[in-house]
C-alpha cells in the first residue's frame, strides 16, 4: 500500500497565489505528491491557472476549508447556516475546477480560539439542535459533493478549536448519522493527541470513515521531533486498510520566547527543505515499517 503524501501551502505561505507557483514543482522534486491548499478565497488566486501550474508540476491537489463564525453550519443563526451551507457549495465548485477530489476541514463550523470567544455551557436542547443542524447541512450538501466527484471529509478539532466535534468517536458518530458516501472523516494526528486516549486506536475505531488523514506531531513541529509512534499509527492505517492521501502540516516556528502567540500562524524564517525531505522520508519508512510485527 502507498499512500500518496502532501503537504499544507500554510507551510510556504498564506494566502497561496500565483507568486507561489514555483514551490509546486519544488514539492514535487522533494518526494511529495500532492499540496493541500486552503480553499482561495475569492481573488486570490485564478483557479485555472493554478490547475494549469500544478498540471505541470505533476502535484495533485486537496483542499481544506476555512469556517468562520458567519459561515458556520452549527450556528443559532439560520443566516449564517445559510452561508456555511453557500461556502461548502463553493468549496466543491473551487474543487472541481482544481481536480482535486477531497475537501477536508472543520466543516461543521462554530470554531472557538481562531474566533475570540471563551466555550461556555450548552445545554440539550441546544446540543440536540446543534447535532441536526449538523447533519441537516452534511446530508443537503452531499449530492452536490457526489456530482462533482468530491468527498468532504470532516475533521474533529480539540476542545480549544471547537465545541462540536473534538474526538475520533464524536466524528465517527458524526458520518454514521449523515450516511451519505460523499462525507467521510478526517482524521489530525496533532488533534488526537489531545483528544483520544489511543491514535491507534481510535484509527481503528474509525475504520472505513477516514477519508483524509493528516500526520502531525504533537507540537506541530516536523516529523520524528515529538511523541508519536509514527509505526504504530501506520500500523493502525494499514490494519483499517487506508489507501488515501496523508499531509503533513508541521507549521510551528521556532520561537520559544516568552508570550510568543505559538497558536498563531506564521511565515517559515529560514529553508526548511531538510527538515521537510527529512520528515517526509520517515513517514515513508514508518508507513514500510507499518507492515511488519517483527
Amino acid at each position: 500500500m502507498t499512500n500518496p503524501v502532501g503537504l499544507i501551502s500554510m507551510q510556504i505561505a498564506r494566502p497561496f497565489t500565483e507568486d507561489h507557483f514555483p514551490w509546486l514543482r519544488r514539492l514535487k522534486a522533494l518526494g511529495f505528491d500532492f499540496i493541500e491548499l486552503l480553499v482561495p478565497e475569492p481573488g486570490d488566486v485564478d483557479l485555472k491557472k493554478l490547475r494549469e501550474a500544478l498540471t505541470d508540476a505533476g502535484l495533485d491537489v486537496v483542499l481544506a476549508a476555512r469556517v468562520n463564525m458567519e459561515r458556520n453550519l452549527t450556528s443559532s443563526d439560520a443566516t449564517c447556516r445559510q452561508s456555511g451551507l453557500d461556502y461548502l457549495k463553493y468549496a466543491i465548485e473551487c474543487a472541481h475546477t482544481l481536480g482535486a477530489r477531497i475537501v477536508g476541514g472543520p466543516l461543521y463550523g462554530n470554531p472557538l480560539v481562531f474566533a475570540g470567544r471563551a466555550p461556555h455551557p450548552v445545554d440539550e436542547t441546544l446540543r440536540a439542535a446543534r447535532e441536526n443542524w449538523c447533519v441537516e447541512g452534511l446530508k443537503a450538501v452531499a449530492p452536490f459533493a457526489a456530482q462533482a466527484g468530491v468527498t468532504l471529509a470532516v475533521e474533529p478539532l480539540n476542545r480549544f478549536e471547537t465545541d462540536i466535534l473534538c474526538t475520533t468517536r464524536q466524528g465517527t458518530a458524526l458520518i454514521d448519522l449523515v450516511g451519505e458516501p460523499s462525507v467521510g472523516l478526517m482524521l489530525d494526528t496533532f488533534h488526537m493527541h489531545m483528544e483520544d486516549a489511543s491514535i491507534p486506536e481510535a484509527i481503528v475505531e474509525a475504520g472505513p470513515r477516514i477519508a483524509h488523514f493528516q500526520a502531525n506531531e504533537n507540537h506541530r513541529g516536523f516529523l520524528g521531533t515529538g511523541a508519536t509512534d509514527w509505526v504504530a499509527v501506520a500500523r493502525a492505517l494499514h490494519a483499517v486498510g487506508y489507501a488515501g492521501p496523508i499531509a503533513l502540516e508541521p507549521f510551528r516556528r521556532d520561537d520559544d520566547r516568552i508570550a510568543v502567540p505559538i497558536a498563531q500562524w506564521r511565515p517559515p524564517h529560514e529553508d526548511e527543505t531538510e527538515k521537510l525531505a527529512a520528515s517526509l522520508a520517515l513517514l515513508k519508512n514508518a508507513m514500510t515499517m507499518g507492515r511488519y510485527r517483527r
